[in-house]
């Protein structure tokens, strides 16, 4: 009980101190449940973010539910979700409440200027630390190309870009998994 508590808090900390959405909690998530807990392996947490974003939903939540439910079985996956939802949720509720008397204040201005300039490298350290884990290979490589190439230039949605990564894994790669 006492590690579900723990992920728990982790979980609700990373949720309170982390702007930017999903995709920005991804490094922090996983130096927390990989690097520091040693909750899961770093295979692992990629497997739990690549099945994460195939479902709808953010991503942090998503795959904190799914790491939840790796540790505590179902009271893990509720807890874990709990703990990443809640802070925003009771900052958003505090912030409805006082936005618009403060919205037009330099300062906050300044500050909001600030987050929005982090957000985008929380981003790119996510998108380094989860291709420092993926196999190197070939296969790999065209297939980053490719979708790279669909989403940017040809403006496919992200969402049918992992689908039809999924059934290329299916069909032409199922040999060199066994």
């Amino acid at each position: 009980m006492n590690k579900i508590l723990t992920m728990f808090w982790s979980f609700f900390k990373i949720g309170a101190f982390t702007f930017g959405g999903g995709y920005a909690m991804i490094p922090l998530i996983e130096a927390e449940v990989v690097t520091k807990r040693n909750w899961i392996s770093k295979e692992e947490f990629l497997d739990i973010i690549v099945i994460s974003q195939t479902f709808p939903g953010a991503l942090a939540v998503n795959s904190s539910t799914f790491i939840g439910y790796k540790i505590g079985g179902l009271l893990g996956a509720l807890l874990a979700l709990l703990g990443v939802v809640l802070p925003s949720f009771l900052i958003i509720i505090a912030i409805a409440a006082l936005f618009m008397q403060f919205r037009n204040n330099h300062i906050v201005d300044l500050i909001f200027k600030g987050i929005g300039a982090a957000v985008p490298m929380l981003i790119l350290i996510a998108v380094v630390s989860l291709f420092s884990s993926l196999k190197k290979n070939t296969i790999n490589y065209i297939i980053i190309l490719i979708s790279i190439i669909s989403i940017l230039v040809f403006h496919v949605h992200p969402v049918l870009v992992v689908i039809i990564s999924g059934l290329y894994g299916i069909i032409f790669l199922r040999k060199q998994v066994k």
